[in-house]
């Protein structure tokens, strides 16, 4: 491993300019390329202390042995030499979009003598026009199938076509009219071509002219009686329609323009891309990169328009990019855009309208890819033994942790703390044995802490030693759990049968969402009940960096490794669970909070209150005879409920005595004081 300083270019010796710079390896291979407004500044980035570095840009310059640079005229030429180098040198450490090659798009060989459509993938040719890609050959077939019957262009290959040519006999396609059979000479080359330019217009969406033309050719077949012909005409009309509705209009002003969207994690990026043309997704494309350099959404957009339109031009490059968010120079990136096309390209965030909602479906399809890639990477089996064995690798444990219990901590401003467990068995999720926990600043009969100054590391300590003194008393005894036991708070998901699941079989992992504090507040609540064989980590989301107990420095597992993945997910599983019981006891709260000052008054009745009545202020408009109809409310209480809710109203409402009836005061509320509709203070 290199220390940056020992290849550090001298002050000074770096220009002050535009420019793309390489990292090389001690084997002068190129690990990384970059390109900057000011390559001076940029590099200097480099070689400040590398544990100020974000640790995918360390283990870079780590594992670099010398720095090298090219100046350019402008910052466009520095974007075309970053894309020619990466295309060249395929470094490392830089952010590789896996190949779309497998995208298949319409193509139109106008490059030939008798011009072909056809299915075509990989790199684009001269001279062939391109509409997609598409997401399946199918699609595009269908659509071609559709189309044959108005444009019978040539779809054989360059052997059937001169078979036919040799035989004098065209193949079924000519037979059935969706080939005009040039290789028997049924029309001429001209005739031919100008059958697939009308095919290629169609297709670019000037399909308007084309159906009105076709529609006034059908009326006059019609009053000349040529009725066979005007039948064939409003059977090709239909067929075209048919074409067109597979590609539904999502702009009305029959906008050229590209969409694309980012969907991210720590360690993963989904890029999805919507290609409009004429008002009508005409194809849709995607892929997953790994995270390699430390980039965010505006480098991962730049990275993808370079992927899109590097080798692209004309037509292919539309007047519009949409994209959520703009990269570091956009006018740079614009005007790159505009050279590629010939003409002016607007690279923009869209704000508002058809394309911002546009723009919201492709980030959909995108979050979607990237979950569609995280469940097909979890489900291999192989993927998953090699996970628990690099994590047993980097903690040091003596077997691949079959069995892993995540933790984590939830509230809003210290209000309703609480905190999930998930367990993965076998690197998959176990939702039947997840747990929900009321945190109450309390470890059995022992008040630890009160409300003020909670925090994460102490209901970290608190929750770890509740769960595992459940399994210590499980582990001596058998049966349900008793009432004084449920009072703790513990929520577990029922199980089949409805009864509650016990703590009884302990982890081999402990996972806390978390860094060193929230690490060492776990293995204190074990070493504190005797539990010396289960193993403590943390995931610090930030850095993604693993904390163990007792160590200063983290581990910091590489960024293709599985079990960091693993890590991550089980992580982000017990995030999900916590905020989502979070939510629901911040919901329960708001909804029946005045109800709360009633004494006497469970939570159950509270619930039938507000179900009844659909809300607190309908509640407190009722009269005592109205609550009374509630199941389970006696006149006692309902007047006790009246009153309290009386004296908690914020405009001071009084309670008529003769008729039971709440009297809303048009008192306005003191200065200062923000209230809802439920009539609560905020």
């Amino acid at each position: 491993m290199a220390d940056p300083s020992s290849y550090r270019p001298a002050p000074g010796e770096i220009p002050d300019s535009p420019g793309v710079y390489r990292f090389r390896d001690e084997h002068r291979r190129v690990i990384y390329v970059g390109k900057a407004k000011s390559l001076r500044q940029r590099l200097a980035n480099y070689f400040q202390d590398v544990a100020g570095l974000h640790p995918r840009t360390a283990t870079m310059v780590t594992t670099a042995a010398s720095v090298e640079w090219t100046v350019v005229a402008t910052e466009v030429e520095a974007l075309q030499l970053e894309y020619s180098w990466i295309k060249e040198y395929d470094p490392r450490f830089n952010v590789k979009y896996r190949d779309d090659k497998s995208y298949p798009s319409l193509a139109v060989t106008m490059n030939e003598q008798y011009p072909r459509v056809q299915v075509m993938r990989g790199p684009k040719r001269k001279g062939v026009r391109y509409f997609g890609p598409y997401a399946h050959a199918w699609a595009i077939r269908e659509t071609v199938d559709l189309m044959l019957r108005v444009f019978p262009v040539r779809t054989c290959s360059a052997g059937v076509f001169k078979r036919s040519a040799q035989i004098g006999r065209p193949c079924l396609l000519g037979y059935i009219g969706k080939c005009s059979a040039p290789c028997v000479g049924r029309v001429s080359p001209e005739e031919h071509r100008e059958l697939a330019e009308e095919f290629c217009d169609f297709m670019a969406g000037r399909t308007g002219a084309y159906l009105s033309r076709l529609e006034k050719e059908m009326h006059a077949a019609a009053e000349e009686m040529e009725y066979e012909r005007a039948a064939r005409l409003r059977d090709d009309i239909g067929a075209l329609r048919r074409a067109m509705e597979k590609n539904a209009v999502v702009l009305a002003d029959a906008t050229d323009a590209d969409l694309i969207a980012v969907a991210e994690d720590e360690l993963e990026a989904a890029v999805q891309i919507f290609h409009v043309r004429g008002g009508r997704v005409r194809g849709q494309r995607g892929w997953v990169t790994d995270k390699v350099e430390a980039v965010d959404t505006a480098g991962l957009v730049e990275h993808a328009i370079q992927q899109l339109y590097g080798e692209e031009s004309g037509e292919s490059v539309p007047k519009e990019v949409l994209v959520p968010a703009l990269p570091e120079d956009p006018a740079a990136v614009a005007q790159w855009l505009g050279e590629h096309r010939g003409s002016q390209v607007s690279l923009r965030i869209p704000q508002r309208g058809d394309k911002k909602d546009l723009m919201e479906t492709v980030r959909r399809n995108a979050q979607q890819a990237l979950a569609l890639h995280k469940t097909k990477r979890a489900s291999d089996l192989t993927t998953r033994s090699r996970a628990l064995e690099e994590i047993a690798e980097a903690l040091g444990l003596d077997s691949a942790p079959l069995r892993i219990e995540c933790f984590d901590v939830s509230h809003l401003q210290g209000q309703d703390v609480v905190a999930s467990m998930v367990v993965f068995e076998d690197g998959l999720p176990r939702k039947g044995e997840y747990r929900r926990f009321q945190v109450k600043g309390r470890v059995g009969d022992t008040q630890v802490w009160h409300g003020e100054g909670q925090d994460d590391v102490r209901s970290m300590h608190e929750v770890v030693s509740r769960r595992f003194r459940r399994y210590l008393q499980e582990k001596m005894k058998t049966g349900e759990w008793t009432a004084e036991e449920a009072e703790d708070g513990d929520e577990p998901l029922p199980a089949d049968d409805g009864r509650p699941r016990r703590f009884a079989y302990p982890p081999q992992l402990v996972v806390v969402d978390g860094g060193q504090p929230q690490v060492a507040a776990a293995q204190r609540a074990l070493a504190e009940l005797g539990v010396d064989d289960v193993a403590v980590c943390g995931l610090a989301k930030r850095l993604e960096e693993v904390w163990l107990p007792g160590e200063d420095d983290p581990v910091v597992l590489p960024r293709t490794s599985e079990g960091l993945y693993l890590l991550q997910r089980v992580r982000d599983e017990a995030h999900r669970f916590a905020i989502q019981y979070q939510r629901s006891k911040r919901g329960k709260r708001l909804k029946s909070g005045p109800l709360d000052a009633v004494p006497g008054l469970g939570e159950t009745r509270k619930q039938a209150l507000v179900r009844h009545f659909g809300s607190v202020k309908r509640l407190r408009q009722a009269t005592i005879d109205q609550i009374c109809e509630v199941p389970g409310i006696g006149r006692k209480t309902a007047e006790t409920v009246a009153a309290a809710l009386a004296q908690a109203a914020p405009a001071g409402p009084a309670v008529n005595t003769a008729t039971g009836e709440i009297i809303e005061d048009e008192t306005p509320a003191p200065a200062g004081t923000s209230t809802d509709l439920r009539g609560t203070e905020q």
